[in-house]
């Protein structure tokens, strides 16, 4: 994999750097389509987007296409891999009805395949021995080279990077634009859950699913703002799965809970991790205040400080919370439905998290400060 960019922290600037994290999730991805939709009306420029699995999917077409064309674009993807499945014949179905509507939807996406997406693979495939999967994912690879522009993602000013897992290491790879020329590839890698999607080869290595080992790239970002010591900086993390909910009463909760779980990437756990980190930085700092000037001068002194400098951060939370008629299926059920609800819901939350963001901005000097709208009074965290 080639060179072509020095890594590097980004400049600071009058206006806050500004990164939306994606977390993966399959269809539900639907919901941050959605998300984005409402903060590009909203916001300005995007200096990085970020992205895991379908969160990678919708990063690349995000970063991958001009900001008048993005919304568009994920319409355009998103309308594609939807299954209409009965829905012309039932616009409206009863509290009793939708369930069975919606296992039928992930139901034939599991038989049939996803439009644009993945087909599964045909019958002689599996004789004497079955593949290593369950699906062909080609369908994506031609979507994306259709929708995404990557020489847009390779020569843009947006930093890009999405998460792999290499599959005989075991080890997460970050592929990012600021060091290698990012391809269909990288994109499919993230995404390539398996035993359903195959492995994706690249330069001789073969890669699984980022989610794999971390569904949340969030610590990825902040490691890349050290260094960074003036301005501020706002990071959108829309997630897919809830850490957080309800006790189970049946074997179907039960599946969707141990879902939920196993893929939030302990949401909270990581945020609170990270902001610590930044305090720890942070005070680093004030106790190198009370060093003589002598020793404060030192070079090694100086490097530690320099490498621990980071700006002030305010981490916006949108997180996709469990709808009625969802089942632990979610992930994989792709009618059109459902696709709708999920980015109107994406939209309405982000909304919420932007109006809380601006009545409630708070300073965040030298500190990080979590803002999730949905959260209870007692969880909101305005600074320290």
């Amino acid at each position: 994999m080639p060179r072509i960019k020095a890594s590097h922290p980004p400049a600071a600037t009058d206006r806050p750097f500004t990164a939306l994290v994606l977390q993966g999730g399959g269809a539900l991805g639907a919901y941050q389509a959605g998300a984005f939709e409402a903060l590009a009306a909203r916001s300005g420029d995007i200096d990085w987007v970020a992205g895991v699995s379908i969160g990678a999917i919708n990063a690349a077409l995000i970063v991958g296409n001009p900001p008048t064309r993005r919304v568009e674009r994920l319409h355009a993807f998103w309308e594609r891999v939807s299954l209409p499945f009965v829905e012309p014949a039932v616009k409206h179905p009863d509290a009793l009805l939708r369930p069975w509507m919606n296992t039928g939807a992930a139901l034939w996406g599991v038989w049939m395949g996803v439009p644009g997406f993945f087909s599964p693979r045909p019958w002689w495939e599996w004789w004497p021995h079955p593949p290593a999967s369950v699906y062909d994912t080609q369908p994506l690879r031609e979507t994306l080279l259709e929708l995404v522009d990557f020489d847009r993602i390779n020569d843009g000013a947006v930093h890009f990077s999405v998460d792999a897992v290499d599959v005989e290491t075991g080890n997460l790879v970050h592929f990012d634009n600021r060091s290698i020329r990012i391809r269909p590839e990288h994109v499919m890698a993230s995404g390539a859950l398996p035993p359903g999607f195959p492995a994706i080869a690249i330069d001789g290595r073969h890669y699984w699913d980022g989610g794999l080992v971390s569904n949340t790239p969030l610590a990825r970002v902040m490691e890349q703002l050290k260094g960074r010591a003036d301005g501020r900086a706002t990071i959108f993390q829309v997630d897919l799965f809830s850490a957080r909910g309800a006790l189970p009463e049946d074997l179907e909760a039960v599946a969707e809970r141990q879902k939920d779980i196993r893929f939030s990437s302990r949401t909270r756990l990581v945020s609170d991790l990270v902001r610590e980190r930044h305090q720890l930085r942070h005070d680093l700092h004030r106790m190198a205040e009370l060093l003589p000037k002598d020793r404060r001068a030192r070079p090694e002194v100086r490097a530690l400080l320099q490498a621990s400098q980071m700006p002030a951060v305010t981490l916006v939370h949108v997180i996709h919370r469990p709808k009625p008629f969802e089942s632990q299926n979610k992930d994989y059920e792709f009618s059109a439905q459902s696709m709708r609800e999920h980015w109107v819901a994406g939209m309405s939350d982000m909304q919420g998290s932007l109006a809380l963001l601006d009545a409630h901005r708070p300073p965040c000097a030298g500190g990080f400060c979590v803002i999730d709208h949905q959260a209870t009074h007692s969880e909101r965290r305005y600074g320290e």
